[in-house]
């Protein structure tokens, strides 16, 4: 078995004694890390060191931040789910306020939450341009020039990470390569202009140079590389570009260990014991029980667990009525793209725990209870999920609990550990998806309708949705009764599926009705497979007419229809957050600019439109 790449805890002595200079407030203002004890670092042992440095900011954490992991995290659970509409914050309403306004799309400059992410995105980029900066002094011989060749290469491929993590939320941000450094005093670099182009480049420069498979998991190869790519130039609208890389991923592309990509079971990509297997296309690896007292772990995900049950804290990350909703199928087990929120699906909202409760017997796509907790159906094998007993503030968050990034019960002891000593079993082995072999066929699909090639989109929105077909990837075990009429005693037939799940295929439909209606059905299928996994708020901003892409008002249209469908559910709900929640367009389709980023460069950055 190839051995998985810790990105915490393997970081030579000579790293560590740079550690300091990484809490910086001003990551880019500090002197070169080559320069500061070139005796130690210059060698392949100290760029080894200083490049599993740089790798081990991929997971949005590193020791010594500010802020909390939460904030940070690659995961993105607060900017690319909760203020899309995937979630609600959950919790109470004054846990975690930074959150609550983002979620309200009420945050500024000020906000703690995306000062803490830019910090994170760019000593991500110091790190990488660390590894660059060093390698020219190495004169003792001990690398060649194919080694070289492949350090460049994965400092490139990390810089690009950063900086496409940090353009996502904001757009307008600075490019920093090797030469901007503090002995330079160029470090005050404006955000005038966007660097997709540039971001592209450093893509492009990796995956020239690195090899098809790496020794250890973790590391990026060619594949993962022209993969980034490819979605660079998706923000950049570039989709022809992007086709034709998307085509080569998906004929010849595969992990870092080998396996060609593939589609296997859907469950497989959030359980800890299957992860980094044919789907993942660049993993985020995770750990626990290495001696790192849990801080190897998903930090990211460590507030998002049902409050109860697995973990016992701390109830945020909640699956949104909306986002149910939209796993209604028609009799074909086709989604109702236009009609999904004319009514809900039945849940046990205000339904007291402890009360018997039925699920419904809607019509459901199958992939709802691999992404979402609901009263009445099993999760995972933590047996018959009890709803409302888990839920720590029901009526601010509703009804459904998180499920993709939590751990089975019966390998519990195995994949998740204390996070830093305080949060019991909330530090989790359950690897990050970055990008999934999934994402890049409905990237090619979505490449396929600008070129109008209907057909042709079909046929991978299909392949996505084949998977979802296959009933041995359905959840199984059907509530049928309460002994004794006991809530607490659930008869379950584990012969039969969970719930009335369909799921078909698409049969001509896309060149049928045209290119708007292809284009539509591709952007919701994203939403189904991709939905609880950070993205939808990435995917509606790129999408989005005011941000150059050929959606028109999409993002303004379905946070407005969210926040309606919430609102509409009626007095059980009574979240604050949501009833003040107000989506302004030409402004919340980016984030703020952290203004304490602005005051120190000096005004030198600019804040984005409308804040």
């Amino acid at each position: 078995m190839k051995k998985s790449f810790k990105l915490k805890v393997l970081i030579p002595a000579a790293l560590v004694l740079l550690g300091g200079s990484y809490s910086c407030k001003k990551y880019l203002d500090q002197a070169p890390i080559g320069s500061l004890i070139p005796e130690v670092l210059a060698t392949r042992t100290g760029v080894d060191g200083v490049l599993i440095g740089a790798y081990s900011v991929v997971d949005g954490v590193f020791d010594g931040q500010t802020g909390s992991p939460w904030e940070t995290g690659t995961d993105n659970w607060v900017y690319g789910s909760v203020v899309a509409g995937d979630a609600f914050k959950g919790s109470n309403p004054g846990d975690q306020p930074a959150a609550a306004n983002l979620e309200a799309f009420s945050a500024t400059g000020a906000n703690d939450y995306l000062d803490h992410k830019w910090r994170v995105c760019y000593a991500g980029v110091q790190r990488a341009n660390d590894v660059l900066r060093l390698i020219p002094q190495v004169k003792d011989g001990s690398i060649t020039p194919d080694q070289i060749k492949q350090y460049v290469a994965e400092a490139r491929f990390l810089r690009g990470f950063y900086h496409l993590e940090a353009a996502k939320l904001w757009k307008f941000v600075p490019y920093i390569d090797e030469s901007i450094t503090y002995t330079a005093n160029n470090y005050n670099v404006p955000n005038d202009k966007v660097i997709w182009d540039k971001i592209e480049a450093d893509f492009a420069a990796a995956a020239a140079d690195l090899p098809a498979t790496q020794p250890q998991i973790g590391r990026a190869n060619k594949w993962a590389a022209l993969a980034f790519q490819a979605k660079t130039l998706m923000y950049d609208h570039k989709y022809a570009d992007a086709y034709t890389i998307l085509k080569d991923v998906i004929t010849n592309g595969k992990t870092s260990s080998g396996a060609k990509y593939a589609l296997g079971l859907y469950a497989n990509n959030f359980n800890p014991s299957t992860k980094n297997g044919p789907e993942g296309v660049f993993v985020v690896q995770t750990s626990v029980h290495d001696g790192a007292n849990g801080l190897n772990g998903n930090a990211g995900s460590v507030l998002n667990f049902p409050s109860a049950g697995p973990a016992g804290c701390c109830g945020f990350f909640q699956p949104t009525f909306d986002f149910v909703n939209s796993f209604k199928v028609d009799a074909n087990g086709l989604p109702l793209i236009d009609t999904y929120q004319n009514d809900y699906i039945k849940n046990d909202q205000g339904v007291p725990a402890g009360t018997v409760f039925t699920p419904g017997d809607e019509l459901l796509d199958a992939r709802l209870d691999w992404s979402v907790g609901r009263r009445g159906i099993p999760y995972l094998d933590w047996g018959i999920c009890p709803g409302a007993a888990w839920a720590r503030d029901q009526p601010n968050g509703g009804p459904y609990l998180p499920i993709k990034n939590v751990y089975y019960k019966a390998a519990q002891s195995t994949t998740s550990d204390s996070y830093g000593g305080w949060a019991a079993n909330q530090s989790t082995s359950n690897s990050y998806n970055a990008i999934r072999f999934a994402d890049v066929l409905l990237w090619a699909a979505e490449c396929a309708v600008e070129a109008n090639e209907l057909s042709v989109a079909e046929g991978y929105v299909n392949q996505v949705r084949a998977r979802a077909a296959d009933q041995s990837g359905w959840v199984k075990g059907k509530l049928t009764g309460y002994t004794g009429g006991d809530a607490t005693k659930p008869e379950v037939d584990n012969t039969q599926f969970a719930a009335n799940y369909k799921v078909g295929l698409y049969t001509g439909q896309f060149a049928t009705n045209g290119q708007a209606y292809a284009r539509k059905a591709v952007y919701f299928e994203r939403k189904l497979e991709l939905g609880m996994e950070g993205h939808r708020f990435f995917d509606l901003s790129r999408w989005d007419a005011v941000n150059g892409g050929p959606g028109g008002t999409i993002m303004s249209t379905e946070i407005e229809k969210f926040l309606k469908n919430t609102r509409d559910f009626g007095d059980k709900f009574t979240s604050a957050v949501m009833k003040v929640a107000k989506f302004t367009s030409n402004k919340n389709e980016l984030y703020p600019i952290p203004q304490f980023q602005i005051d120190i460069s000096k005004g030198t950055l600019k804040q984005n439109k409308g804040y």
